[in-house]
């Protein structure tokens, strides 16, 4: 790039970190630890389908997805992960105008943040669940995000881009974020060799997609049986401590604080619904305990604060505070103390998926591995639909040395989990020890094709089917998928990469 191109990418950057968001994304750039404002999300305003076809949108989503992943530490704990799915999921079936499919993920960042992205990817940071007083304020952020997405705000942003091709719009909406989150210089990175006479394109965010996802979200929230008023109750605390430590607060909350406008409209809102209370899952609980836990740097530290919150009293929940200690025991390998504490919390929840895996996972690590294959079968038969039970189940299964069955827990889990790249990527481990070279092929080509590498998908699938010995049944699956891959290849260059080129003038 010329030096006038790198100059007007930094000022791009620096547009990204003043806004929270730039070019082609909405994003919510909360806070650090001590303050936040979880519903200043520059949005984009409604469009029509026509703007861009849902296949499109699912496209550009896995390529976004695939920026994410490069330059953020996405969270892939399995339990910690279906937590959020279940908390979006519900919000997603409370919500009417939703449609297309939602993808929750968490960010391993102590930052309260959150955002969303095309194709209804939406990235929840660690620090927001620990800045989460009650579930109904998590709640309250992720049906903000969820109405962002059901009212297609992002696709407006399509009508000044229509000579950008797929890749490169998803670039953008990376850079966006990883300029607004992580620093200029990772913007820099992530949109090298993409024009700079395009990345002044800037989206006029406008009062009224903000006040509509804020009353669709408090919506979504009273129909899930949330508490409509913690919306307004997050908003006002976070204020208040923006103010509190508003010298150190980031530039974003200097120049985009919560209103007390804003906070009111909320409050007559939630005021049509009534408050309700709503006691948090032992799950949301759970899950903090796990992120506190993860968030201390050293073992050591970890293992001092939860010894100091259960010796004096200061916890919520005791249960989910003794988990908590029981995982930073674990990590400080003080197994024989973990597992004391794990069948104390099997004891009082012995169908808790989080308890029977950590205790799993202590029996392993204390060489009792039949014991641990013989619970996380019977937990599996009991409760099949919990599949962080079956991915734990693999992973012992693997450490036993058998790799075939935990092939087949594994594909057992991509059946009713597909587009998930870390549950393909241990199938492919799994079926090169199992010596299935088949499936190698056939489920690097899934995890290319999640990541967004169509071309590179479409060849391993085709090695796939050049194997020799493959069963029929499958060989018929990976037949129909490559066609379809296909198909999608065809009609993306006939668009010539650009995702509007096919989108009627009257669109535009």
């Amino acid at each position: 790039m010329t030096s006038h191109q790198t100059m007007m990418i930094r000022m791009f950057i620096g547009r990204c970190r003043r806004l929270a968001l730039g070019g082609l994304t909405l994003l919510a750039v909360v806070s650090t630890s001590v303050s936040a404002d979880a519903y200043s999300l520059p949005d984009m305003g409604s469009s029509s389908d026509s703007m861009m076809t849902r296949s499109a949108e699912a496209r550009l989503g896995k390529l976004f997805m695939r920026s994410v992943r490069s330059a953020l530490p996405v969270m892939d704990d399995p339990l910690a992960t279906s937590y959020i799915e279940s908390l979006g999921t519900a919000l997603v079936e409370s919500d009417r105008t939703a449609g297309g499919s939602f993808t929750f993920f968490l960010i391993d960042e102590p930052v309260v943040n959150a955002f969303a992205g095309p194709g209804g990817y939406i990235g929840i940071y660690a620090g927001l669940i620990l800045a989460a007083q009650t579930e109904s304020e998590l709640a309250a952020v992720m049906a903000h995000e969820i109405a962002h997405v059901t009212q297609r705000h992002l696709m407006r942003s399509f009508e000044d881009q229509s000579k950008l091709s797929l890749p490169t719009t998803a670039l953008l909406i990376a850079a966006a974020i990883l300029g607004a989150q992580v620093s200029p210089d990772a913007g820099m990175a992530a949109i090298a060799g993409v024009q700079a006479a395009a990345l002044q394109r800037q989206i006029n965010f406008t009062r009224d997609n903000e006040k509509e996802a804020d009353r669709i979200g408090i919506q979504t929230l009273a129909g899930a049986g949330h508490d409509p008023f913690a919306m307004a109750g997050f908003f006002e605390r976070l204020a208040k401590a923006t103010r509190v430590y508003e010298s150190s607060a980031p530039e974003f909350l200097r120049t985009h604080p919560v209103t007390a406008d804003r906070i009111a409209d909320s409050l007559g809102r939630a005021e049509g619904f009534g408050a309700r209370q709503r006691a948090d899952s032992l799950r949301f609980q759970l899950t903090r305990a796990k992120l506190r836990e993860r968030s201390y740097r050293r073992a050591e530290q970890s293992v001092a604060h939860f010894e100091d919150t259960l010796g004096g009293g200061r916890f919520r929940e005791e249960i989910a505070e003794r988990y908590g200690y029981a995982l930073a025991l674990q990590r400080a390998r003080r197994f024989t103390d973990a597992k004391r504490e794990s069948d104390t919390l099997i004891a009082a929840h012995p169908s808790q998926a989080e308890f029977i895996v950590l205790d799993a996972e202590l029996d392993l690590a204390l060489g009792k591995g039949t014991e641990a294959l013989a619970h996380l079968k019977q937990a599996v038969s009991l409760f099949p639909s919990q599949w962080p039970l079956r991915v734990a189940y693999a992973d012992a299964l693997m450490s036993a040395g058998e790799p075939a069955r935990a092939l087949d827990e594994l594909k057992a889990v991509a059946r009713v989990r597909p587009a998930n790249a870390l549950l393909y990527e241990m199938i492919v481990q799994a079926a090169t020890k199992a010596g299935d070279q088949a499936d190698v092929d056939r489920y690097r080509a899934e995890k290319l094709y999640v990541e967004g590498d169509l071309e590179p998908a479409i060849r391993q699938l085709e090695m796939a089917l050049r194997r020799r010995n493959v069963p029929y049944h499958d060989a018929a699956q990976i037949q129909v998928r490559l066609d379809a891959w296909r198909e999608e290849g065809r009609e993306e260059k006939k668009r010539g990469g650009n995702p509007l080129r096919a989108a009627p003038l009257s669109a535009r």
